[in-house]
């Protein structure tokens, strides 16, 4: 895998400008923890690598073809079962492979539950699970472990370390202590980040 370089980046929303010349590299193998006040462009920067959102101007290279990316919002489909869930993007691995990573996330009990019966905090297990059990080259988090309590944070912090070791990884938090934990670099853009 190769270190993902971005140069010289320029995106603006109507006459907002959000990044305006912006440059990064992200190393490969390596957690990233990505922090900024609100509307600052971490979310953009996100969708840009992901390639959901497309960029003004600017040159990203080493961005892997195999990632996944937890969204703010859970994304599942509902009136599938939890483990229905994670098939849907892990389906050549086999079926308890894919359990032994809910168990570990303290959801055994719920596997055949359909999703739209779960807890919020459950529901962000579920799309934590299914992006990490994809065994991605680039993972990218945006706010996963936002209302979880303290105990069941750290626990799913493990769970993403253990299961992300080598890999590339990029967090958006505004707890700087999640950073800390994940023992991540961490990058923080301002209000203009350029």
């Amino acid at each position: 895998m190769k270190d993902i370089v971005i140069k010289g980046l320029v995106k603006s929303f109507d006459d907002k400008m959000v990044f305006n010349g912006f440059d990064l590299t992200i190393e490969s193998g390596t957690v990233t923890c990505i922090n900024g006040p609100s509307g600052c462009g971490k979310t953009t920067l996100l969708n840009i690598l992901a390639g959901i959102t497309r960029p003004d101007s600017g040159d990203i290279k080493g961005v892997p073809d195999r990632l996944a990316m937890v969204f703010q919002e859970d994304r599942l489909c509902e009136d599938h079962s939890v483990i229905s869930n994670l098939m849907l993007v892990s389906g050549r691995k086999r079926k308890q492979e894919l359990e032994t990573h809910l168990y570990e996330l303290g959801l055994g009990d719920d596997i055949k539950e359909p999703v739209r019966n779960l807890s919020g905090g459950m529901k962000r297990r579920v799309a934590i699970a299914r992006a990490v059990s994809y065994e991605p080259d680039l993972l990218i988090l945006d706010e996963p472990f936002k209302g979880l309590d303290p105990e069941l944070k750290k626990s799913v912090m493990d769970y993403v370390k253990k299961h992300t070791k080598d890999r590339t990884v990029i967090c958006v938090t505004h707890d700087l202590g999640e950073a800390e934990y994940m023992d991540g670099r961490l990058v923080s853009l301002g209000e203009d980040a350029g």
